[in-house]
């Protein structure tokens, strides 16, 4: 994947609970992501060792959640109450991903048709070294289930960078 220099970046919104992003999951990941033009998000991001598979390295399946996380942000940078779930997820694991060090995981979005997307993500090493990257088709979440008073409920939001606030329950 080219690395193409950004239009913007601007961080997208977490909500309170997903695995990946959600800011009061106690045991998930709290990963931020900033979208770096319509269809292209990035984030670094330093897997905790609680996370580990073999000793050192983070598990399998810790890695799959990033990247299907990353594609569907690809998917919804520009456009950030746009929901896509994953339909099919194709990754291949190229290296093994360290703990307790910066990686840098980055999305595109290929192709929209209909309520059909593509996107393709990649995890990079601090080296640049691709360790994992990930095809997905991803399909429109029916607009009814994501109104906006779900939503709020959900507590899906743009919080700021920074250690969680007091709200946040840590």
């Amino acid at each position: 994947m080219e690395r193409p220099e950004p239009v913007m970046r601007e961080k997208q919104p977490n909500s309170k609970y997903c695995f990946v992003c959600g800011i009061e999951n106690d045991y998930g990941l709290k990963m931020d992501f900033y979208s770096l033009g319509e269809g292209m998000v990035e984030t670094v991001y330093t897997v905790p060792e609680r996370y580990q598979g073999y000793p050192g390295v983070v598990h399998g399946g810790i890695v799959a959640s990033m990247l299907d996380e990353v594609v569907g942000r690809a998917a919804m940078a520009g456009d950030p109450n746009h929901f896509r779930v994953t339909a099919k997820l194709e990754i291949r694991y190229r290296r093994p991903v360290p703990i307790g060090e910066p990686l840098i995981l980055r999305g595109v979005m290929e192709r929209r048709a209909g309520r059909r997307a593509k996107a393709h993500a990649e995890l990079r090493l601090p080296d640049a070294t691709l360790a994992a990257e990930a095809d997905a088709t991803l399909v429109d979440l029916p607009s009814e289930a994501v109104d906006a008073e779900e939503l709020a409920r959900l507590g899906w939001r743009v919080y700021p960078d920074g250690p969680p606030d007091s709200d946040s329950g840590e």
